[in-house]
């Protein structure tokens, strides 16, 4: 039998598009010859559907659609594809399901039995679960075991979010081969763990795995490919490429083959690739055409200008210097030459008049005050509105510039430096911003190795430095790490204060633009901390 394992990217009830793309690898696969094609889980519908799952008739569009797909299938080969579906029992409407279509008829429908509901999460609202003891089908006179990603993750020493039970250790059943159809999000260090977990099924079945996951982004979510095959000793026989689409071919009789495993990528490398593909597909995908921000001369809007580049291209890409009165030259100077070693379009926007003029009003009705924070997010404020104003004339959309750390403490004005249409570096800490700038210039030196080296600050008032407001951004960052992605107590002077400002500006990330996810617990939709409360530990 030879497998194909179709590693494609698909857009959120774009049927049209979606049904395209599995057509055209279907008659790719046929050239191979390939007796069935994978695709990846809710490969028609896209994932993940969230809220969408309340029209109804969205559900029935895609229904249509796949009854559309169905009759245009090439009928020389089976095609297994993820789908929602209609739950016919009591319980919630619809099934997360693998639809295998066969001669252009649907033969068999194999539901999800485990619905993650944790951190970005929330399948049960919608989905009811099934039971996958029913999702064992004879094939080719091989037994077929087909999985939906959870089903395969409720090992206790390998998952934090544990399942009551592990429908795995319950099947009695010989299984000749394990079919995971899968939408697994990035994060850092999440391909070793997804074949650890693979590993596990192989060991528990003495059977071989095909992981086909799902490429693309939706949203904060960058799913990353790399879809996989483990020989029944668990060892891997085939590697699929990350952050791309890829077609890859299986023969099992030849899976116990020796396979050199390609080396893996630098972790700042396999950042970058995550970030350019999230960022690429959200512009992509809302049907824009153009980006800009604020060029401000420091590190993170630095780093989102490379960004921007890698995914859309310099024509695409605008960036604005916004001088106000406490800004350097240096600053200005700076963000120059990084818009021109990029090649991008530079434009310099001076509002010390507008920010004179505005003051004045102020205190015409409420008297002259001393120099203060109102005066500061004044200014950030104004570069809000002058980059919201390039919004609005040029279609473009507004990328924000904030990082993780800067996030977790509120160090940020909401209608300033905090708002944008997309914050791609919003789930990097400070470190992780200076590596990834120092991984561009490993070559050259892209971005000036000044904006690097020099002391970050926001220049809203004379001589300003992150550090006055800010703990030493070491301990921040290990702060943030700490209490955002592990969760952990906070036990030292630099978490108590982290947490204590932590709680104090909730209400801005409740405002902030959607963060790409690249850590294993971010801001944003999977992290639900109210803003209203009395819980500082």
């Amino acid at each position: 039998m030879r497998i194909a394992m179709a590693q494609i990217n698909t857009t959120l009830s774009d049927f049209k598009y979606n049904s395209k793309r599995i057509l055209e690898d279907c008659h790719k696969a046929i050239e191979f010859g390939a007796d069935l094609i994978i695709f990846p889980e809710c490969a028609l519908f896209g994932y993940p559907p969230m809220d969408l799952l309340e029209r109804d008739s969205l559900v029935q569009k895609q229904n249509k659609a796949l009854e559309k797909l169905v009759k245009k299938l090439p009928s020389q080969i089976d095609v297994l594809l993820g789908a929602v579906t209609n739950n016919k029992k009591s319980g919630k409407k619809y099934l997360n399901s693998a639809v295998l279509i066969s001669k252009n008829k649907i033969a068999k429908i194999f539901s999800k039995e485990l619905l993650p509901t944790y951190d970005v999460f929330d399948e049960h609202r919608h989905f009811e679960f099934s039971q996958i003891k029913n999702n064992i089908i004879k094939y080719k006179n091989k037994s077929i075991l087909v999985l939906i990603c959870e089903d395969i993750w409720a090992w206790k020493d390998l998952n934090p979010f544990q399942h009551e039970k592990n429908p795995l250790l319950d099947l009695n059943k010989k299984i000749d081969l394990s079919i995971v159809l899968n939408a697994s999000p990035y994060s850092l260090n999440k391909s070793h763990i997804r074949k650890q977990v693979a590993k596990k099924v192989t060991q528990k079945l003495k059977a071989p795995l095909l992981y086909i996951n799902m490429c693309g982004a939706q949203d904060e979510l960058i799913f990353d490919g790399g879809s996989f095959a483990l020989n029944s000793k668990g060892k891997v026989t085939s590697q699929s490429l990350f952050f791309q689409e890829d077609l890859k071919f299986i023969n099992l009789k030849k899976i116990d083959r020796k396979f050199t495993t390609p080396p893996a990528l630098e972790p700042n490398e396999e950042l970058r690739q995550a970030l350019v593909l999230g960022l690429k597909d959200f512009v992509n995908k809302i049907g824009l055409q153009k980006v800009h921000f604020g060029l401000s001369g420091g590190i993170d809007s630095a780093l989102v200008a490379c960004l921007a580049v890698d995914a859309l291209g310099p024509n695409k890409v605008c960036a604005l210097a916004l001088p106000g009165p406490h800004s350097s030259q240096l600053s200005f100077r700076l963000a120059q030459k990084l818009a021109k070693n990029l090649n991008i379009e530079f434009h310099k926007v001076d509002f010390n008049q507008s920010y004179k003029s505005l003051v004045a009003d102020y205190e015409k009705t409420f008297g002259r005050k001393k120099f203060g924070l109102m005066h500061e997010n004044l200014q950030a404020r104004l570069r809000g509105d002058i980059l919201m104003a390039y919004s609005n004339l040029n279609h473009s959309l507004l990328l924000n510039t904030s990082n993780k750390s800067e996030l977790a403490v509120g160090y940020s004005t909401l209608y300033g430096d905090l708002c944008g249409g997309l914050s791609p570096i919003g789930d990097l800490t400070k470190g992780q911003v200076v590596e990834l700038c120092q991984h561009y210039n490993v070559d050259h030196e892209l971005i000036p190795n000044k904006i690097i080296t020099r002391p970050p600050s926001a220049e809203l008032r004379p001589n300003q430095k992150d550090s006055d407001s800010l703990p030493d951004y070491k301990n921040l960052d290990r702060s943030v790490e700490k209490l955002v992605v592990k969760q952990k107590p906070a036990t030292t002077k630099t978490d108590r204060k982290v947490l204590e400002l932590m709680y104090k500006s909730e209400f801005k990330r409740w405002q902030a633009p959607p963060i790409l996810r690249v850590s294993q617990h971010a801001f944003g939709r999977g992290r639900r901390m109210p803003i209203a409360h009395k819980g500082l530990d």
